[in-house]
C-alpha cells in the first residue's frame, strides 16, 4: 500500500481485545510494508557497520605500504558510502509510508466505528477520548508501528557486528559482544517510570484541554455571570500542571538518553585502553585496533533506536489501549444486517414501548423523562444503547437491514445537533432526496433572522448561503443553531424523520410558526416529535403520552389534557395539588386560551 493509494478499500477487523494485540494487528496487516523497511534498513546499517573495517584495512595498508589493498579498501568504502546514501534515503521513504499508512488505517478503523455506532458513541465513551484517539493517539500508534522495522534493522545489524568482530579480533570482539548487549538493556529499569510520568502529562494535557473547550463554549455566559476570570484562573492552574508534568517527565527522559550516550563512552574509552594494551604487546595490529574503535564508535547509532523503540511503545501503548477500546465496541442491537437492502415505508413501531406511528402522519410523543426520550427516539433510529428488540418500520425489524439501509429510511436529530463549520451551502449538502428545496427547509424552520445574521457578520457576502459558520455555530444563538439544523434535516427528506425537542430554544410566536412550517413541509412524511409544547402538539395528528417507558394514552391533544391527569401535569407543568383539585382545570384552561391567542398572533 502507498501513501497515494490511501484511503484503504477495506481497513480490516482489528483485534482490539488489547492495546499490544491491536499494535501486532497493525503491524501484521503492514507486513510488506514493513519487511521493504527492514530490507532498507539493513542496507543502510550494514553499510555504516561496515566503514570501520574499510577504514581498518585502508590503515592497516598504508602502514603496510600495500597499494593494491588499500586501493581495494578504497574502493569498498565508496561502495560502503554509496549503500549508506541509498539506504537511508529508501528507508525514510519506507518509513515515513508505514507511518502514515498505519495512522490512516486507524483512523479509518475509528471512522467507520463512529459511523456505526452513531449517537451510541458518546454515551459509552466520552467525545474528548474520541477526538483524542483519532488525533495525538493515532500519531504515536504510527511511530511505534514504524520504528518497529528499523529497530529490528539495527539489533540484527549489530549482533551481526558483534560476531564479525569476534571473528575479526576475538580479543577485543569479546569486550564488545559482551559490552553492547548491556547498553542495549542498561535503560529497560528507567521505563516504567518514564511511562507512568507520560502517562501523568498526557493526563493533565487532556484535562487543560477539555477545561479549554469548555470555557470557549461557555464563554457566553461565563460573560454574563462575570465568570471569566474564575476560569481563566483554573486554566492557568491546569497549564501549570501540565508544564510540572512535561518537566518531570522530560527530566527522565533525557537522563535515558544520558545514559545512552554516557555508557557507549565509557565502553568506547575501555576498548581503546585494552586495544592499546594489546597493541604495545604486539597481539594486534593498528589497523585491527581502528577498526574496532570505529566500530564502537559508530555501533552508537543503532543503539539509538534501542531508546527509540521504548520510547515509541511506551507513548503507544497508552493510545493503542484507548483505541483498542473505542474499537471493541459493538452496536447493542446489530444482526449484520441479514436482509437484503430495501427502500422501506409502512408504519413505525417500537414493540417495546407500543409507540405507533402511522405512516404519513405527524406523531408527537410525550414522556416526562427527557432522558428516557431521547433513548427511545435513538431506539427508533436504531442507535439503541441497550440490546432489545427491534424497532419495525413497515414491519421489518431496522436491526436486519444494511445499517447504510436503515440510516437512510429514519433520520433522528437530537437535542443537542451539532453544526460543522463551513458556508451554509456546505451545511445543507447532505445526502437528501431531492424533493425539498433547502430555501423551502430554511423557510419552514423560520430562519430568516438567522440568515440576516449570517449576511450581516460576514464581510462581501450577498447570499446567506455563501456565509460561513463558526466551528459549532458558536457565532448563533442556541435558538438559531437549533432552527438550522431543523432545516438541514428538513432537507434530508428521510422517509421518517425522528426530532428531539426540535423548538426548546426557541420563543413561542417562532415556535407556532415552525410548527406549522413542519407539518406543511412534511405532509404525506411520517414525522416523530418528541416534545411537551402544547403548540407542537395541538398541531399534531396524534398524540402519544408514555408513561414508565410504556404508551398510556392515545389521543389529540386537546382530548388528553381534559380525559389524562398525568399528561396535563406533563404539559402544563402541573404541580400534584394541582392536578387532584378542580382549581387546577381552570388554571389550564386560562393557559389555553392564552395559547390561542399566541397561535391566532403568529
Amino acid at each position: 500500500m502507498q501513501i497515494q493509494d490511501l484511503p484503504f478499500p477495506d481497513p480490516g477487523v482489528p483485534d482490539a481485545r488489547s492495546g499490544p494485540r491491536f499494535l501486532w494487528w497493525l503491524f501484521r496487516n503492514q507486513l510488506s510494508g514493513q519487511l521493504t523497511s527492514l530490507a532498507w534498513g539493513l542496507l543502510h546499517f550494514a553499510s555504516v557497520a561496515s566503514l570501520p573495517f574499510c577504514v581498518g584495512t585502508a590503515v592497516q595498508a598504508a602502514v603496510d605500504r600495500s597499494g593494491g589493498r588499500l586501493a581495494l579498501a578504497g574502493g569498498l568504502l565508496a561502495l560502503a558510502c554509496a549503500g549508506n546514501a541509498v539506504g537511508d534515503t529508501f528507508l525514510h521513504r519506507a518509513a515515513i509510508t508505514n507511518w502514515i499508512t498505519a495512522a490512516a488505517r486507524v483512523q479509518q478503523l475509528l471512522a467507520r466505528k463512529a459511523a456505526v455506532l452513531g449517537a451510541a458513541l458518546t454515551r459509552r465513551v466520552a467525545a474528548g477520548e474520541v477526538v483524542a484517539v483519532s488525533t495525538g493517539d493515532v500519531e504515536k500508534i504510527g511511530w511505534f508501528v514504524e520504528a518497529l522495522s528499523r529497530f529490528t534493522a539495527a539489533a540484527v545489524t549489530i549482533v551481526l557486528v558483534c560476531v564479525g568482530l569476534v571473528v575479526y579480533q576475538p580479543a577485543l570482539g569479546v569486550v564488545v559482544a559482551v559490552g553492547l548487549p548491556v547498553l542495549a538493556v542498561a535503560v529497560l529499569p528507567l521505563l516504567p517510570r518514564a511511562t507512568r510520568r507520560a502517562d501523568v502529562q498526557r493526563e493533565k494535557a487532556g484535562r487543560a484541554t477539555e477545561l479549554a473547550s469548555d470555557t470557549v463554549a461557555g464563554l457566553r455566559v461565563l460573560r454574563g455571570i462575570g465568570g471569566e476570570d474564575l476560569f481563566l484562573d483554573r486554566y492557568r492552574r491546569a497549564s501549570q500542571e501540565v508544564r510540572h508534568a512535561a518537566v518531570r517527565s522530560a527530566r527522565m527522559w533525557s537522563l535515558i538518553a544520558a545514559i545512552q550516550v554516557l555508557l557507549p563512552g565509557l565502553l568506547l574509552i575501555g576498548v581503546v585502553g585494552y586495544g592499546v594494551h594489546l597493541a604495545r604487546q604486539g597481539r594486534i595490529e593498528v589497523g585491527e585496533l581502528v577498526t574496532v574503535y570505529s566500530s564502537v564508535m559508530l555501533l552508537t547509532y543503532p543503539l539509538r533506536h534501542f531508546e527509540e523503540i521504548a520510547m515509541a511503545y511506551s507513548f503507544s501503548k497508552p493510545s493503542a489501549r484507548r483505541a483498542a477500546r473505542v474499537l471493541a465496541l459493538e452496536r447493542a442491537t446489530d444482526t449484520a444486517g441479514s436482509r437484503a437492502a430495501e427502500t422501506l415505508s409502512g408504519d413505525l413501531y417500537d414493540p417495546e414501548t407500543g409507540l405507533l406511528a402511522p405512516a404519513g402522519r405527524l406523531t408527537a410523543v410525550v414522556c416526562g423523562d427527557p432522558d428516557a426520550a431521547g433513548r427511545l427516539a435513538e431506539r427508533l433510529g436504531g442507535h439503541a444503547a441497550q440490546a432489545g428488540t427491534s424497532v419495525l418500520l413497515g414491519g421489518v425489524p431496522l436491526d436486519e437491514l444494511p445499517l447504510d439501509c436503515a440510516r437512510q429510511a429514519v433520520l433522528v436529530q437530537d437535542k443537542d445537533p451539532v453544526l460543522l463549520s463551513g458556508t451554509l451551502r456546505e451545511l445543507l449538502d447532505v445526502p437528501a432526496s431531492g424533493q425539498v428545496d433547502p430555501r423551502a427547509a430554511l423557510d419552514a424552520a423560520q430562519c430568516a433572522d438567522v440568515l440576516a445574521a449570517l449576511v450581516q457578520g460576514s464581510l462581501d457576502v450577498r447570499d446567506a448561503m455563501d456565509a460561513r459558520l463558526t466551528e459549532r455555530g458558536r457565532s448563533l444563538s442556541g435558538g438559531q443553531r437549533q432552527r438550522l439544523a431543523l432545516a438541514r434535516s428538513l432537507v434530508t427528506d428521510p422517509e421518517v424523520l425522528v426530532l428531539d425537542e426540535p423548538t426548546s430554544a426557541v420563543d413561542s410566536h417562532t415556535e407556532a410558526r415552525i410548527a406549522q412550517g413542519v407539518r406543511d413541509l412534511r405532509a404525506g412524511r411520517t414525522t416523530v416529535v418528541f416534545t411537551s409544547s402544547p403548540l407542537l402538539l395541538d398541531r399534531a395528528d396524534r398524540v402519544v403520552f408514555l408513561h414508565e417507558g410504556t404508551v398510556v394514552a392515545v389521543g389529540g391533544h386537546r382530548d388528553l389534557v381534559h380525559t389524562e391527569p398525568r399528561y396535563r401535569a406533563v404539559v402544563t407543568r402541573e404541580t400534584e395539588d394541582e392536578v387532584l383539585h378542580d382549581d387546577g382545570r381552570d388554571t389550564l384552561l386560562h393557559r389555553l386560551d392564552k395559547l390561542e391567542e399566541i397561535e391566532e398572533t403568529a
